[in-house]
């Protein structure tokens, strides 16, 4: 009985030193997105699942988690760029998507960041998918060109938001700015709301297409993409290289004819202080094989979130352990 007794607490020592264990090995990294509404936050849950491995999953490619072992990864919605490169350089979160110039102002301090201090540990893990600038009205609205929007109502969207950035230097390139407009800051379905109702005559957002609340809002009402493009379009990209001239195609929502506008990138960053190995592993896991899967049908812009393309218009440094990856396997020499 006693040597019964003594087995059984052998036993659960060791089952204790095991949970221990696992939660010495259990790692949490939070990926900061967007508005619920857009196409960074559903993203950012793919992305998340695929690089997750929490202790006690199947093995991969035995029907379990091909993520970093140990990893609960999780998408948190935020207010869009700028508030997740705040976010990551103050530590707040470890990692988050930003548009490309909005990660590159912020890192050299320079554009619409000059002044501030230099996001110097801001570090890029990926490329992932091209963002456009969406700008929407009623399709009887009568506003046709970006200069049509003097006088109206007009969000554009949260400060702390790619989207806000953007908006400001579009208005600013056809001889506007905010004052020229009744500027208003709503983000998402509020935004779509608030253009059925009446209440504003337009609004932006910066976003791969198609993005759910612009798909919904389509369904509803008859809407219209306010071309970006001419003289104004030309400037903008002059004088900012992260913008270049792209169009959003017929049939993205419903009964908008393709619209000339112009994009940015969206990339994935990290701090510069995060762990080598842990963001090695991590761009490692968003690359298996495995994760092209739930890219694929995770959401429309999974498709193009492709390793050939992990590298595009990357302005911000590598992380140490993505550029390990990227060069072990092949892709960066």
């Amino acid at each position: 009985m006693f040597g019964t007794l003594k087995t059984l607490a052998i036993g659960a020592v060791a089952a204790l030193a095991v949970t221990a264990a696992s939660a010495q090995e259990l790692k949490f990294f939070t990926i900061g997105t967007g508005g619920t509404a857009y196409t960074y936050y559903p993203v950012g849950g793919v992305i998340a699942n695929a690089i997750s491995k929490p202790p006690g999953s199947r093995e991969c490619g035995e029907g379990g988690s091909c993520g970093v072992d140990g990893l609960i990864a999780s998408a948190v919605s935020s207010r869009g760029s700028v508030d997740n490169v705040n976010a990551i350089i103050s530590g707040l979160r470890n990692s988050g998507f930003a548009q490309s110039d909005v990660a590159y102002w912020a890192y050299t301090g320079t554009g619409t960041m000059e002044g501030k201090e230099p996001a110097k540990d801001l570090r890029t893990i990926a490329a992932l998918f091209e963002e456009h600038i969406h700008l929407v009205a009623l399709a009887d609205s009568g506003i046709n060109s970006v200069a049509d929007l003097k006088g109206k109502r007009v969000s554009l969207d949260e400060p702390g938001s790619g989207t806000y950035v953007d908006a400001k230097l579009i208005l600013d390139a056809n001889g506007l700015s905010v004052d020229d407009v009744t500027a208003e800051a709503l983000k998402g379905g509020a935004a779509s709301e608030a253009l059925r109702n009446g209440k504003i005559d337009a609004f932006f957002v910066v976003t791969g297409y198609p993005t759910g609340s612009l798909v919904e809002l389509a369904s509803a009402t008859d809407i219209k993409l306010v071309p970006i493009d001419g003289a104004g379009a030309e400037a903008l990209i002059a004088k900012y290289g992260f913008f270049a001239a792209s169009d959003i195609p017929e049939g993205a929502y419903e009964g908008v004819a393709t619209t000339p506008t112009v994009a940015v990138g969206a990339q994935w960053f990290t701090n510069a202080n995060e762990s080598d190995d842990l963001i090695y592993e991590i761009t490692k896991a968003l690359w298996n094989d495995e994760s092209r899967k739930l890219l694929d049908v995770g959401h429309a812009k999974g498709k193009t979130i492709t390793p050939a393309t992990a590298l595009n218009g990357v302005g911000v440094p590598l992380h140490a352990g993505a550029e390990r990856f990227y060069k072990d396997a092949g892709l960066l020499k």
